[in-house]
């Protein structure tokens, strides 16, 4: 059985792909009141399924009037997407992130499935078994020369 988390993610993405421009406008409280649930939860949705690493670009505007848009990153190029990555990936990433950018890296197809998996067990903390921060800063430079690898070819 689905959680709530994952009813509202596949119906924020349905929405996003029914609209003509990739991007959608709703609002808080009308969302958490069509799901029942507490608008930090919706939140929570946002937060986690709709980040930048994921794709999509979360603009909100609180208050009575207020509004969230999501938009659906297209990628115009292939350097451009190198560029995000790797600033996104910056001095140090955790497992989580990192997790979730080479997810779209599958999802772009830029990654098989069996780099992927490979990719998740060489970025994990069981195989990077040290203290924080450097664990993090080794797993960014790891993710760097995977992701240069990637573009490379």
């Amino acid at each position: 059985m689905r959680n709530i988390s994952d009813i509202i993610e596949q119906f924020i993405k349905d929405l996003i792909k029914t609209s003509e421009t990739g991007e959608i406008e709703i609002q808080r409280s009308e969302l958490a009141e069509k799901f029942q649930c507490v608008p930090s939860q919706i939140n929570y949705v946002l937060n986690t399924r709709f980040s930048l690493e994921k794709g999509f670009v979360v603009e909100s505007k609180r208050g009575g009037g207020g509004y969230i848009r999501i938009k659906k990153i297209n990628i115009p190029t292939e350097q451009t997407f190198y560029e995000i990555i790797m600033k996104a990936i910056g001095e140090e990433i955790s497992q989580s992130t990192a997790y979730d950018l080479i997810s779209r890296l599958l999802d772009e197809e830029l990654l098989n499935q069996e780099e992927f998996l490979l990719f998740k067990s060489i970025l994990s903390r069981e195989v990077l078994d040290l203290p924080l921060p450097i664990r993090d800063q080794i797993r960014a430079n790891i993710l760097k020369t995977l992701i240069k690898v990637i573009f490379s070819r």
